[in-house]
């Protein structure tokens, strides 16, 4: 089972940050929420906070969390630590994703092609928008 966070990060304007996945990557040109493995010694906050500046080249500060997802994937299997965020410092820069955009909250977000571990949680959080 691996370890992994992901960071839904929104705005001032009602919107949250979706990545494309790259090409070269496990669920090549998927969507998810950005973040990655937690690594030995880690917290799961800490390891998002590196995550997303490695990834992305933000400095994010975490809002509150959702329910964990684990999905088995044919593989391997995560469990999918989820936090809300909003960005405090930096440009966003891609360093590992095809492509990101700021997308509306609202049921929409569920016609992106996601990982399938993401649909949970995209539904969870467009729950608690409502």
């Amino acid at each position: 089972m691996i370890e992994v966070t992901c960071a839904i990060i929104t705005n001032e304007e009602g919107h949250v940050l979706v990545t494309q996945r790259s090409a070269d990557m496990k669920l090549p040109l998927k969507f998810e929420f950005p973040g990655g493995k937690i690594e030995t010694g880690e917290s799961a906050e800490q390891c998002l906070l590196r995550e997303v500046k490695e990834e992305l080249n933000l400095e994010i500060e975490i809002v509150s969390s959702l329910s964990p997802v684990i999905y088995h994937y044919s593989e391997f299997s995560i469990r999918l630590i989820p936090f809300v965020c909003y960005i405090k410092s930096g440009n966003l820069i891609l360093r590992e994703h095809a492509s990101s955009s700021w997308r509306s909250i609202d049921q929409s977000l569920l016609d992106l092609d996601w990982a399938a571990a993401d649909i949970p949680i995209v539904r969870e959080f467009l729950s608690t928008r409502n």
